[in-house]
């Protein structure tokens, strides 16, 4: 059962800020530590209808991944992992918000690699601002954990001693500006 959810910012539509904003990932490497990444561009808006009820669309370019090193960016981009001269960009379209305590549940469909999956994200509102002459700006974190399997990167390499080099879970993590235009 969905619980409907009024949002606690301003009816209208909310232009995530990319120079403010993030939305990175990690997963587990060598089975011992975890590689970060981002992606630098992405873009989004958060709509507010007339009874409050929030939805959420975002884009995420996935050709502007980067975790540092230049060799190992060109891999995930290949078809071993993303397939990104084929599947450029991943969405994510909002279902519903539910409350959760203090926070909220974020569900949507994610489609990354051709493939779309129902995902639920942890969200936490972290308040609104005035802004500095653009418009009011809200906060945001979320994140959510995705089995990389499930969107098609089943790449797998074998560590001698047991385990492989690249875990299955990757841990997305969402840090959110989203301006309303003055």
């Amino acid at each position: 059962m969905t619980t409907a959810v009024s949002a606690p910012i301003a009816v209208g539509t909310w232009n995530i800020d990319p120079v403010h904003s993030t939305v990175g990932f990690s997963v587990k490497h060598l089975m011992v530590s975890k590689v970060r990444g981002k992606f630098e561009t992405f873009s989004g808006t958060i709509t507010v209808a007339e009874d409050g009820t929030p939805s959420v669309q975002a884009e995420i370019d996935v050709t502007s991944l980067t975790t540092g090193n230049d060799q190992r960016d060109a891999h995930v981009r290949s078809a071993d992992f993303f397939e990104a001269e084929t599947f450029p960009k991943a969405t994510f379209v909002s279902t519903g918000v539910t409350p959760k305590g203090d926070d909220y549940v974020l569900t949507g469909d994610f489609t990354l690699k051709g493939v779309t999956k129902s995902v639920e994200l942890a969200l936490e509102f972290n308040g609104v601002s005035a802004g500095m002459g653009q418009g009011p700006v809200a906060g945001f974190e979320a994140s959510t954990v995705l089995n990389r399997k499930d969107f098609g990167i089943d790449f797998q390499m074998p560590l001698e001693g047991g385990g492989v080099v690249i875990g299955d879970k990757v841990t997305i993590t969402l840090e959110i500006e989203a301006v309303q235009p003055a």
